[in-house]
């Protein structure tokens, strides 16, 4: 019984899944809800909605909180270039691109004050930029610097900072020194509401911490993407030993 109920299941994604290749569905496209769709395959709300979740982990079917089941727009990957810290300009500039940037004055607890290097309690400001395609998301970022150190247009959502957080570049002064730090790991539950992702689903997660001259952190960066919708590039570029050259 069991095995018949897991076929049936994989036989009504398989059939929507058809359905939605063929153009049947389009893009953005609302689903039937999940009682018609059961009454349509004959099936319990049970067995349907494993079906979608069949849609749902391969990309094709997106589930909106309240508002049901959507048709996904195939993803644009988009590309971060490591080193310079900063989405390609050419991605991230998209027409159907935006980013929505939202500014807290915060002390800095536990991990924060680690990450920035400052005593617990000093007051940061934390900058939430969510990079969208459309309506999909495509990345967070939660940039966080030292309050003495933000730029006064940064609060103001001037031109030039808007700029940088749409390419999730520097807010700041330009930095001496960033370590970037990468993994792949399972979204918190505020990256997985942010991005519309599952619990589930892999993000790629880079930790930038930007220091100065005098080896203070100015800038510790939080950057969250979904694994589908990122490539990331790093180049090494190796030092010359001009000594040798000479010799």
């Amino acid at each position: 019984m069991t095995g018949s109920m897991r076929s049936r299941h994989h036989d009504i994604a398989d059939d929507l899944r058809q359905q939605i290749t063929a153009g049947s569905f389009l893009p953005s496209e609302r689903l039937p809800s999940e009682t018609a769709l059961a009454d349509r395959y004959k099936v319990s709300t049970v067995t349907l909605r494993k079906a979608l979740a069949v849609l749902q982990r391969d990309g094709l079917v997106e589930k909106i909180h309240g508002k049901g089941n959507f048709v996904r727009r195939p993803h644009r990957k988009i590309m971060y270039v490591g080193g310079w810290g900063t989405l390609d300009p050419w991605t991230a500039t998209e027409p159907d691109s935006r980013v929505t940037i939202h500014s807290t004055a915060l002390q800095a607890q536990a991990h924060l004050a680690t990450l920035l290097k400052v005593p617990t309690g000093s007051p940061v400001v934390e900058f939430t930029c969510l990079s969208r395609e459309g309506e999909s998301p495509h990345g967070l970022a939660r940039v966080y610097m030292p309050h003495d150190l933000v730029p006064p247009g940064a609060l103001d959502g001037a031109s030039t900072y808007r700029e940088a957080a749409t390419r999730f570049a520097f807010l700041g002064r330009p930095p001496t020194t960033a370590r970037e730090a990468v993994s792949a790991r399972f979204p918190t539950p505020e990256e997985a509401s942010a991005l519309r992702i599952g619990n589930t689903s892999v993000v790629l997660s880079i930790t930038r911490i930007a220091t100065d001259l005098t080896g203070r952190v100015i800038e510790a960066t939080l950057l969250a993407f979904p694994g589908d919708r990122i490539d990331a590039v790093f180049t090494t570029h190796h030092v010359i030993d001009e000594r040798k050259n000479k010799g």
